[in-house]
């Protein structure tokens, strides 16, 4: 559990961002409380290693521990309350719309909340005590997995498919995938709840008839295939979507952020000139997007131009940031993969002590590190 429960708040980061991305495009407005929702991310982070030995409550520890842990198991709370009052705050004061990501999203802000809940409930010691091992601890890790990762990458999946791949996924089936899956997950792990209460142990194969449980594991039973319809109902979105999706276009959902100001799919080398980034949303604030450009003025300034023929990246200065002059990007060149290989070699050697695997390696990574660095501007084509 000392790795087990910080990684669940571990896996919430990613998802943050992710929900986070789809309220602020789909509410047309800026994040409410960007300080406040960093700093909560943050606590939520650091104080996650404080909380995990709330699953050991039943195993005799000290007093003083449980006290302590309990307690951190309760702090956590706020934090996660933080972020709920940012992302309710940016829909309140937007115009929502409700595609099929934003499902997701708001389909993850209720499944995670009640996640939450009952874990405040398994941190408080007296009722801890009664459910320890039982199906109770099941629905309530189910809710916030699935809470926060599942269906965030859901929502991501149908916000970012195309730009992926520069085709629209159909609404109406990710409409249907959300609703069925919604609807599947809460019958497959909210009965477990009173099971858990009931006293239904978990890691256990089977049980013996006439306990009470039958009639709820049947629903559970029920519900898990509904839930795997509607994750079906995606995968053949995917497909059909890949086949005959509408055309996306660069920026199909009007969002704020950099990679919606190129085409779908992205370029090799995403862009021909250096975007200049001057909000945490650069596609509304200012519009439309500027772009590093060969001249005197010093926000937008760098030794390249856009189109240019020789790939160029702008140096900056490290406290504003201001482009100072511009690097050469190197053409591809498969020198570096000869430096690996080398290095490959020579610690394959030291696992097998051959001396000479070592001085092989040596050699190839040498070889390939020297002739790397000794290409010069002339090189380049």
């Amino acid at each position: 559990w000392f790795w087990g429960h910080p990684e669940v708040y571990i896996l919430f980061i990613p998802a943050v961002v992710m929900v986070t991305q789809l309220i602020t495009t789909f509410s047309r407005r800026p994040l409410a409380g960007y300080v406040w929702t960093v700093g909560a991310l943050l606590g939520n982070a650091f104080i996650s290693f404080g909380v995990w030995v709330h699953h050991m409550f039943a195993n005799g520890l000290p007093t003083t521990a449980m006290g302590f842990f309990s307690a951190a198991s309760f702090v956590i709370a706020i934090p996660s309350a933080i972020l709920y009052f940012a992302w309710i705050g940016t829909m309140w004061g937007g115009r929502v719309r409700f595609t099929t990501p934003m499902l997701f999203a708001l389909g993850f802000l209720v499944i995670f909340l009640l996640g939450g809940i009952t874990g405040v409930m398994v941190a408080s010691l007296p009722f801890d005590l009664q459910v320890t091992d039982s199906y109770f601890v099941v629905a309530h890790f189910h809710y916030v997995l699935n809470g926060a990762v599942v269906f965030p990458i859901f929502g991501a999946i149908y916000y970012w498919f195309p730009k992926m791949t520069g085709r629209m996924m159909d609404e109406r089936l990710g409409k249907w995938s959300f609703w069925t899956m919604l609807v599947g997950f809460n019958v497959t792990f909210g009965p477990m709840h009173v099971l858990g209460e009931m006293g239904m142990p978990r890691r256990v194969y089977t049980y013996d008839a006439g306990l009470g449980w039958a009639t709820l594991n049947l629903i559970i039973s029920l519900g898990s295939v509904l839930f795997a319809a509607g994750t079906l109902l995606t995968v053949l979105n995917v497909v059909l979507s890949l086949r005959r999706g509408p055309v996306a276009g660069p920026d199909p959902w009007h969002a704020d952020t950099l990679e919606w100001a190129i085409s779908s799919p992205p370029p090799d080398q995403n862009f021909d000139a250096v975007p200049v980034v001057a909000s945490r949303h650069p596609l509304w604030f200012p519009a439309p997007l500027q772009l590093a450009a060969d001249s005197d003025d010093e926000l937008t300034h760098s030794q390249g131009e856009q189109g240019a023929l020789e790939r160029t990246s702008p140096i900056t200065s490290g406290l504003d940031t201001l482009p100072e002059r511009g690097m050469g990007i190197p053409r591809p060149s498969a020198l570096p993969c000869l430096a690996a290989l080398g290095v490959l070699v020579f610690f394959f050697g030291l696992l097998v002590s051959a001396a000479l695997v070592l001085v092989i390696g040596v050699i190839v990574a040498l070889a390939g590190i020297t002739a790397w660095a000794w290409r010069t501007e002339v090189d380049r084509p």
